[in-house]
C-alpha cells in the first residue's frame, strides 16, 4: 500500500525524522491558507499523486501550463494560480503511464535553501532476509538511471535485526556522502529514525529523494515515498486508514474485498491463475505467443466457489479484454471448485469473449465435467502451451 507525500511526511515526523512545515490542501482556498501558515517568502506547491518523477511530469490540460507537477511560487498570488491549474488537472509521468492521474489533493511545502542533494532508501533485502540502506551523493535524479551509468556512486549495506541500526552504520553513511563534525552525527541519528520508522510500521520500501543539506548546515527529507507491506496491515490500522483508494484501480480494490493477488496491466487477455509461480509462467508464455496479459491475478490455493466468481467477475468488466485464459493446477485447489466458480460466473454476467479453461490435478475429472455439462462456450485445454496458443487464435479470430 502506497500512501501520498504529506502522510509519509506526517508519520516520519512521529520518529523525530526532519522534514519540512507544510500543509495538505484539497481546495484552492485551502492552499492559499496553507501557505499563509508558512514562513515564507517562497513556497513549494506539489501534487500529490502515487507516482515518482512529478517534478518533471507534464499536464495533460493546455490550461495547467507545462511546469511540472512540482513547482516554487515566490508569491500568494502564485500559490493560487498554481494550485488552480494543478487541482483537477490530469499529470502525467514516467510512473503513470500515458493515461496519467488525476491530481485530487496538493501539499504546500516551506521553502528550502538547497546546499547539496543526496539520495537515500530503505527496502527489505529478500536475499539477506534484512532491510537494505541504499545511498548516494546524487541525489534529486533517476537512482535507476545512477545505477546503469555510475553504479561507484550507490552505497548500499543491510542491517541485523539482531543489533539494529549501529553507530558503524551511520559512519558509513556519512562517509558515502562526505559529511562530517556535526552533520555526519545527524546522519547517524537520522539512520536510526527511519529504521525505527520503517520496522515499526511495517513498510516495504522508505525512499528519501532528496535528503538536503541546507545552506544553514541542516539535514532535511525534502521528499518521501513509502510503501507497506499490504501483509502487515491487519496490524497496522493507523496506517490503514491513510490508504488513499482514488489512487488504486476499481478493480484493484474490488480485488481486495475478497483477497485475491490481483494487478490490472494494459494487455486484452485476462489471466485467473492459482499460485503466483503459475501466474507468471502464464503471462510469460501469452507474451511468448504474441500477446499480452491485461491482468495478474492468483486466486490463492484456497479459493471457494464465491471468490472464483469474484475474480471471473472483475476480469470481465476490463474493457481492454478480449479473451479469458484460465490455468489451474489443483494441489490444494481443487479443479471443481474452480469450474463451478467459473461455470457461476459465466451465467450471473454473460460471456461475451473467448473463454480458455485448463485444468489439472487434484478433481481434475470432475472439473471438466462440470464445464462440460454447463454447455458454455469455453474452449478445453490440455497443458499451458495449448491453452496459451488457444487463446491467443482465439483473441485474433475475433480482431479479424
Amino acid at each position: 500500500m502506497n500512501i501520498h507525500e504529506y502522510q509519509a511526511k506526517t508519520l516520519l515526523k512521529e520518529f523525530g525524522v526532519p522534514v519540512g512545515a507544510g500543509q495538505p490542501a484539497f481546495t484552492v482556498e485551502e492552499a492559499v491558507a496553507a501557505a499563509r501558515s508558512l514562513p515564507g517568502p517562497v513556497y513549494v506547491v506539489k501534487s500529490q499523486i502515487h507516482a515518482g518523477g512529478r517534478g518533471k511530469g507534464r499536464f495533460k490540460e493546455a490550461s495547467a501550463g507545462d511546469k511540472g507537477g512540482v513547482r516554487l511560487a515566490r508569491s500568494m498570488e502564485e500559490v493560487e494560480r498554481f494550485a488552480r491549474e494543478m487541482l483537477g488537472a490530469t499529470l502525467v509521468t514516467v510512473q503513470t503511464g500515458p493515461a496519467g492521474k488525476e491530481v485530487g489533493r496538493l501539499y504546500v511545502e516551506d521553502g528550502c535553501a538547497i546546499a547539496r542533494e543526496f539520495y537515500l532508501s530503505m527496502l527489505v533485502d529478500r536475499t539477506t532476509s534484512r532491510v537494505a540502506v541504499v545511498v548516494s551523493t546524487e541525489g534529486g535524479m533517476d537512482i535507476e538511471e545512477v545505477a546503469h551509468k555510475t553504479p561507484e556512486k550507490i552505497v548500499s549495506f543491510s542491517v541485523d535485526p539482531a543489533t539494529g541500526v549501529m553507530p558503524h552504520h551511520g559512519r558509513r553513511v556519512a562517509r558515502a556522502l562526505g559529511l562530517s563534525a556535526d552533520l555526519a552525527k545527524h546522519a547517524a541519528e537520522l539512520i536510526k529514525q527511519l529504521y525505527a520508522a520503517f520496522t515499526t510500521r511495517d513498510m516495504a520500501m522508505l525512499e528519501i529523494n532528496p535528503l538536503v543539506v541546507t545552506e544553514q548546515g541542516e539535514l532535511r527529507c525534502l521528499d518521501a515515498k513509502i510503501s507497506f507491506d499490504s501483509n502487515a496491515l491487519f496490524r497496522q490500522p493507523g496506517v490503514l486508514k491513510l490508504r488513499d483508494l482514488s489512487e488504486e484501480d476499481d478493480k484493484e480494490i474490488e480485488a481486495s474485498k475478497y483477497d485475491l493477488n490481483y494487478i490490472a496491466l494494459e494487455g486484452e487477455i485476462g489471466c485467473m491463475v492459482n499460485g503466483a509461480g503459475l501466474a507468471m509462467a502464464t503471462m510469460d508464455i501469452i507474451k511468448l505467443y504474441g500477446a499480452t496479459p491485461a491482468n495478474f491475478l492468483d486466486v490463492g490455493g484456497g479459493a471457494t466457489k464465491d471468490k472464483v466468481a469474484a475474480a471471473f467477475k472483475i476480469i470481465t468488466s476490463d474493457p481492454n479484454v478480449k479473451g479469458i485464459l484460465v490455468n489451474i493446477f489443483g494441489g490444494i485447489m481443487r479443479c471443481d471448485v474452480i469450474a463451478e466458480g467459473v461455470v457461476a460466473a459465466v451465467r450471473e454476467v454473460g460471456l461475451s469473449v473467448p473463454l480458455v479453461v485448463r485444468l489439472e490435478g487434484t478433481n481434475v475429472e470432475l472439473g471438466k465435467k462440470i464445464i462440460a455439462d454447463a454447455k458454455l462456450n469455453v474452449l478445453s485445454a490440455d497443458d499451458l502451451d495449448d491453452a496459451a496458443q488457444k487463446i491467443v487464435r482465439a483473441v485474433r479470430k475475433e480482431a479479424a
